[in-house]
């Protein structure tokens, strides 16, 4: 008697192989989309006796899960090595791209549209963690083109 388990069980080994980076990237994600959707309202709630501004609160919530963020990337999900100066600046460069849209975007969410300073971060959010992979995927953690002689 022959089990199809075997079969099924190789491919899936090999979906995952020509997939890994990926697969990488989809677990840390969640592990930084969780990290980031905790940090804003965790820092909010506990510097609110500070009475700091929510956009200030945003500014310190955007360094630390951008620092978090990098190092998943990094160790995590493209394993590369070196290259930290390159690297680090075009990661830094997506996110404060971000940063920038996001500085604009919050207060109008908030503001305008009147929606709570959570709920409209949470919804900013879900755009970083949409185009992020291609972005890191083909710009940040990019191989190294070689040269080939200025082709």
């Amino acid at each position: 008697m022959t089990f199809a388990l075997p079969s099924s069980w190789n491919d899936a080994r090999e979906l995952f192989r020509r997939h890994e980076t990926k697969i990488r990237f989809l677990l840390a994600g969640g592990v930084n989309t969780a990290f980031g959707l905790t940090a804003y309202p965790v820092f909010f709630f506990l510097l609110k006796p500070v009475q700091l501004h929510y956009m200030v609160v945003l500014a310190i919530t955007q360094v630390t899960c951008i620092a978090f963020s990098y190092l998943t990337n990094k160790f995590l999900v493209f394993r590369t090595k070196g290259d930290y100066l390159r690297e680090t600046s075009r990661f830094i460069l997506f996110h404060a791209s971000y940063f920038a849209v996001n500085l604009a975007a919050l207060p109008v969410l908030v503001e305008i549209v009147g929606l709570p300073p959570v709920w409209a971060q949470t919804i900013f959010a879900v755009a970083v963690i949409v185009t992020s992979y291609f972005w890191h995927s083909r710009i940040t953690f990019a191989a190294k083109r070689s040269d080939d002689n200025g082709k």
